[in-house]
């Protein structure tokens, strides 16, 4: 470290525990490892977005509903489908006779969890709804802005193996998504739990809030304001100009992907107790965070390269910073 840097104090116990008593919360409800939820959990810490990419009954809106409820924060629900228009998402001027005035009528992006299934079944007009919303947490509709409630989280889902009659998301829109998960089918013991459990007395139905949203934005300022070394900075960028040099991908990460991954990273060092990142945090994350922006070459794709092998490259041969 270096001498400016502040005295290594644990962050007072509430940041950490909210986080721990969030996921431990989850747990009871959605069957995915812990490090899944964790994730979810730093997200909503490091103000990104999450979109999951997975196989339909895996628990996604489980995951979005308990995630709201634990922390008390409101939920809204919306099913993209290619007919839907920009103002189902963000709401609609509406003319009151009685006033003689238009009145705003706020769409479902108004609350703190949106959750959006499947939302490359949507024309791209109103996918791109969302673009100001989640980069800016305000909607503009007729010439007026509207702000969102923080704390402001996207929840988007996309089935991996169906594409018909789909729109895929352009390059700019999933860099707006800070991490992709993968929920995956759970282990024999815990799938016959879960099938009990549904069947019987659905964890969701008696989940109860473990914190709130005052809470959360405490949690989210104390994020932002972690140390992070010039070293575990300049890390970061080494990491994203790795995989902007490597032959095998037509696109790199950008400096937004490395604003999201330090980001991340800072809410994985609350989460511990720390405040300062480590490059561990960053390594830690790193993967869920950069590899949907990368875009890989037509012939490595053939070859079976994958995006996360990049990521992968650029943490073994990216000097870690002592």
């Amino acid at each position: 470290m270096t001498d400016g840097a502040p005295a290594r104090e644990a962050l007072p116990a509430s940041a950490a525990e909210v986080v721990a008593r969030v996921v431990a919360n989850l747990e009871l409800a959605v069957r995915v490892p812990r490090e899944t939820l964790e994730l979810c959990v730093l997200a909503l810490l490091g103000q990104g977005h999450l979109i999951i990419e997975d196989f339909p009954g895996v628990g996604k809106t489980l995951l979005a509903k308990s995630l709201a409820r634990s922390l008390h924060l409101s939920f809204s629900r919306l099913q993209f489908t290619p007919d839907l228009l920009p103002t189902d998402v963000t709401g609609v001027n509406v003319f009151n006779q009685r006033t003689n005035e238009f009145e705003f009528k706020p769409g479902p992006v108004f609350a703190n969890v949106l959750l959006v299934d499947e939302i490359n079944r949507a024309s791209p007009k109103t996918q791109s709804a969302l673009l100001e919303a989640m980069q800016e947490a305000q909607v503009t509709i007729d010439g007026d802005t509207y702000p969102l409630e923080r704390p402001f989280l996207v929840i988007a889902t996309q089935n991996p193996i169906e594409y018909e009659g789909t729109y895929p998301l352009p390059e700019a829109q999933l860099d707006r998504f800070t991490l992709r998960l993968s929920l995956g089918y759970p282990p024999l013991a815990e799938e016959a739990r879960m099938l009990a459990e549904q069947t019987t007395d659905p964890p969701l139905e008696r989940l109860e809030a473990v914190a709130d949203r005052e809470d959360v934005l405490a949690a989210i300022d104390e994020a932002r304001s972690v140390f992070v070394e010039d070293s575990v900075a300049r890390y970061v960028v080494a990491l994203a100009r790795h995989t902007r040099a490597n032959p095998r991908l037509a696109l790199g990460a950008s400096p937004r992907a490395g604003i999201a991954l330090l980001r991340t990273a800072k809410a994985r060092a609350i989460a511990a107790g720390r405040s300062y990142v480590l490059p561990d945090d960053v390594r830690a994350v790193a993967t869920a965070v950069l590899s949907h922006r990368l875009i890989v070459a037509p012939e490595a794709r053939a070859a079976g390269f994958q995006a996360e092998d990049a990521v992968g490259e650029a943490l073994e041969h990216t000097p870690v910073p002592a």
